[in-house]
């Protein structure tokens, strides 16, 4: 019996080469899906599938999923975590759920590039240049400016290395940070996290969603910040309020803002980021890079041979 595969939310259409997947054939069928859908259409087209591989936390597998779910029987995240995977209904049904590697570097990197192109007006210049326009807008400079960072996880010491690189001073917060963890990531350690947001030239943000960090960044926090501020978002669109950043932005209480992530994703225009004014948006590229892709996908392919062979690796619970 063929064991049916769907590779969840492939919108570059690049999972079937981006790694070998000739150890599972004639074995497993594969289905790619470019496009990600929710409801009623979700149900139906994952209902077939015994086998499923999931894009991060682009789809919620919740108990009501699993339930509508009768055949999936392993369920493959990239990463070795995925809040929005119900564990124990997934135990519960007898689903398995596997976990893939997944690289430290790409998001960093991603967060440093936003930072250049808001402070140095890339996108902007590049458009007017393109019409005709030479030289319209005045850069700021990064040297001697203060980076705060919010959460000291690896994301963060990645930005602290390159903050110092740049020559910045740099400033990180965190609940549980303390001065010699601060201090050996390169980062002095901020007095709480109001006192970070008032001293930063770059906010940049580095947490996980919870209920402690939802809306971290509301309106009041906003305006704590130096008006010539700056704020990076690559971690969850839901740590920052987004209403109120567009405000701030419209109303110039900070100087712009750089959104990588978004409520909904994909985003198809409903934020009021999009016509905020002084931003640089894109579409949660964080993890997107040709070196993870073939991790994830590879190691994807690993764990779906391991399983059909009856010892099951990378096994998350």
């Amino acid at each position: 019996m063929t064991v049916r595969c769907a590779i969840l939310d492939d919108y570059q259409n690049v999972a079937l080469t981006c790694a070998d997947w000739s150890a599972l054939l004639p074995d497993v069928e594969l289905t790619a899906f470019q496009d990600t859908v929710t409801g009623e259409a979700l149900t139906s087209r994952l209902a077939p599938f015994e086998v499923i591989v999931a894009m991060r936390e682009r789809t919620p597998f919740d108990a009501a999923l699993f339930g509508r779910l009768p055949n999936l029987r392993l369920l493959v995240t990239t990463g070795m975590r995925n809040a929005s995977i119900d564990m124990g209904a997934a135990a519960a049904r007898g689903i398995t759920v596997c976990g893939t590697a997944s690289l430290g570097h790409p998001t960093p990197e991603l967060t440093w590039g936003l930072l250049l192109a808001l402070a140095r007006h890339i996108p902007q210049e590049d458009a007017a240049l393109r019409a005709g326009g030479w030289q319209t807008t005045l850069g700021t400079d990064l040297k001697g400016k203060t980076l705060g960072l919010i959460g000291f996880g690896r994301v963060a010491q990645a930005m602290a290395r390159y903050g110092t690189a740049f020559e910045m001073d740099v400033l990180a917060w965190s609940r549980s940070l303390t001065d010699q963890a601060a201090a050996a990531g390169g980062a002095r350690r901020a007095d709480g996290l109001a006192a970070l947001l008032a001293e930063a030239d770059v906010v940049s943000l580095h947490v996980p969603l919870n209920a402690s960090t939802r809306h971290m960044i509301d309106a009041a926090a906003l305006s704590t910040m130096k008006r010539s501020a700056y704020l990076l978002n690559t971690s969850r669109a839901g740590v920052v309020d987004t209403e109120a950043l567009a405000a701030a932005l419209h109303g110039g209480r900070i100087a712009g803002a750089a959104v990588d992530v978004h409520d909904p994703e994909p985003l198809n225009g409903a934020s009021p980021l999009v016509t905020a004014p002084n931003t640089v948006l894109t579409p949660h590229l964080g993890y997107v890079s040709r070196d993870n892709y073939a991790g994830f996908y590879t190691e994807a392919a690993q764990n779906i041979r391991a399983w059909l062979d009856g010892s099951p690796i990378r096994v998350l619970g």
